[in-house]
């Protein structure tokens, strides 16, 4: 027998574990109760469950940004044109990032003739000094060895990334 998932999400979780206990024949305290909901959860206590969930952004995909972001993309998925915008050149950059090698050194000359591979217009010059000024790429200061920066990529950029290498 399978058992399939419900996802549950409360505005309030205090109203939540009072409501709860109404319907216990001996109901355990109302802190007993939230200790007991975050543990359920995953958590080791309620403070922890609070502390988890509070530093957690809302992970919202701003799916207009995305969209935009994916016009700048052709059919093959390399990236047709710079865009102007600051907010659309992050989002693309990441597309760049997420298909260029992580933990591997690389020449100034190795890395330009990656980007034009990814790209359709050849100006490699401007994705290097986007990559490094996004933080996504770090670039010793004779600007001879690029290094990936491996961190995670925002909700808008996973998304974009998602959307444009979906296997058919």
């Amino acid at each position: 027998m399978s058992r399939d998932l419900i996802p549950l999400s409360l505005k309030d979780v205090s109203t939540f574990a009072k409501t709860l206990r109404a319907g216990l024949d001996q109901p355990p305290s109302h802190l007993e109760m939230l200790g007991l909901i975050a543990r359920s959860a995953g958590y080791r206590n309620y403070q922890h469950m609070r502390a988890r969930l509070a530093s957690t952004p809302p992970s919202l995909v701003d799916e207009k940004a995305v969209q935009r972001a994916a016009r700048h993309f052709d059919e093959a998925g390399d990236l047709a044109r710079w865009p102007t915008r600051m907010r659309m050149q992050e989002l693309c950059l990441w597309v760049i990032w997420s298909r260029l090698p992580a933990r591997e050194v690389m020449t100034e000359r190795g890395i330009s003739t990656r980007i034009h591979a990814l790209c359709s217009f050849r100006d490699a010059a401007q994705i290097r000094r986007g990559l490094v000024e996004h933080g996504l790429f770090t670039r010793a200061t004779d600007g001879s060895e690029y290094l990936r920066v491996e961190r995670a990529p925002t909700p808008d950029a996973r998304a974009l990334i998602a959307r444009l290498f979906r296997r058919p």
